[in-house]
């Protein structure tokens, strides 16, 4: 089964349409069968994830959250009444899926989500939360609570089953941060478990338009796919850990990201 989540780029940078064919490129290169979308989009009508599922021969949920928050005023006409969002796509169909608020009480506006996507493998149900942290210094209270919120949320018994529990998305830290030790004591990195390089990274300085500003980030493996076993007698097996869009596609990196993918038994 292989994993992935990136983190595209909403409609930020102006060039949101041009970069829209390197990413549909990159995930028919790696063909995932799971893959959490972050800064993904909705609008007139349709969703990104349901776009990229068209091309892809996949199925597609979308559920809006407040991380980042979209531009006011907008940066372009193409923002203008676009949701920025959370989306799963996934070779299997879903079944159901559930949208979690997380705490926020320090960082106005509406609360950032998870979205929980129930999957129909062919073993069982898979269960797969795609999220997106906060990641600003000064919201340190929300980052903590967030991190519990989704440790608490990925350890749910109602999830339990043949088939192990994925959390993915962007956490807005690296693997080594203090904050993140909660979520990390109940959950496999996969990237580790993987063989991944150490050193590497999901947000790189050496990208045009890498967010220079994000001191604490840059240069840091900051996207994740997260995992834990479905019953606490089994065991996950991880068989490699890989970086995907970290190539110029037409003359453009898809995103401001890389995405970060896993394969794993089943």
């Amino acid at each position: 089964m292989r994993v992935m989540t990136w983190n595209v780029w909403w409609r930020f940078g102006g060039n949101w349409r041009e970069r829209a064919a390197g990413i549909r490129i990159t995930l028919e290169t790696y063909q995932p069968d799971v893959v959490g979308l972050v800064e993904t989009w909705s609008a007139d009508g349709t969703t990104q994830p349901d776009v990229l599922a068209g091309h892809l021969g996949m199925h597609a949920a979308f559920a809006p959250t407040s991380l980042p928050p979209a531009p006011d005023p907008v940066e372009e006409p193409g923002q203008l009444g676009a949701t920025v969002g959370l989306g799963l796509l996934s070779r299997w169909p879903i079944l159901r899926t559930e949208v979690r608020e997380l705490p926020h009480t320090e960082r106005p506006g509406p609360p950032p989500t998870a979205l929980i996507g129930t999957l129909d493998h062919p073993r069982g149900n898979l269960h797969v939360i795609v999220t997106c942290r906060e990641w600003e210094p000064q919201y340190a209270a929300d980052r903590a609570a967030q991190t519990m919120a989704l440790a608490e949320l990925v350890t749910d018994p109602a999830f339990d089953g043949p088939l192990p529990v994925l959390l993915i998305g962007d956490l807005n830290a690296p693997p080594d941060e203090p904050e993140l030790a909660p979520l990390r004591a109940v959950t496999v990195d996969t990237w580790e478990a993987g063989g991944g390089d150490p050193g590497a990274t999901t947000l790189d300085s050496l990208l045009p338009y890498a967010p220079l500003e994000a001191t604490t980030l840059i240069d840091r493996r900051i996207d994740h796919v997260l995992v834990r076993p479905g019953r606490p007698d089994a065991t996950v097996t991880v068989r490699g850990a890989f970086i995907a869009g970290d190539r110029p596609i037409h003359g453009l990196y898809p995103s401001d990201h890389y995405a970060i993918g896993a394969d794993l038994d089943p």
